[in-house]
């Protein structure tokens, strides 16, 4: 059989006759690519998937509710650079949007929005559409406690 090129590393090899559509050679790194390429386009193509990766990964985040803060601490030279390329980031957003727009603050993430507890916004109430036509909503707020999954 003829050698091909491998997709990741571009190095030549005789593929297995037993796979039709081999394209990635069987170097650790390769099937690593293979495997991550397969991974992407199953989360465009499968939304049950895209779900239960969702829902891993945030059962991941509540047993290890401190990974990131400790991680911060160990590489503090990567922390930096992330808040670098984010403030990059915000900018180029913010260009984007025209020199008068101003950034909406709900596209950054900010982890220390919610500790604190003192205000009391718990009960009914009701959501009023301003600009789109549609009904009202009626919601209902209430407190979780912390220990809560």
């Amino acid at each position: 059989m003829d050698s091909i090129p491998c997709f990741h590393c571009g190095e030549y090899f005789a593929p297995s006759p037993r796979h039709k559509n081999q394209r990635f050679c069987k170097k650790p790194e390769c099937q690593r690519a293979r495997k991550a390429e397969w991974q992407r386009n199953k989360m465009d193509t499968d939304p049950v998937y895209k779900a239960d990766q969702k829902q891993s990964h945030q059962e991941w985040l509540w047993a290890n509710p401190n990974y990131w803060k400790d991680y911060c601490k160990r590489n503090p030279d990567k922390a930096e650079r992330n808040r670098i390329l984010q403030t990059i980031r915000n900018r180029r957003r913010r260009n984007s949007k025209g020199s008068d727009a101003k950034m909406d603050a709900s596209m950054i993430a900010k982890m220390d929005a919610s500790k604190r507890n003192d205000f009391k916004l718990v009960g009914q109430f009701w959501l009023v559409p301003v600009i789109a036509k549609m009904d009202a909503l009626k919601v209902f707020l209430h407190v979780v406690p912390a220990g809560y999954p």
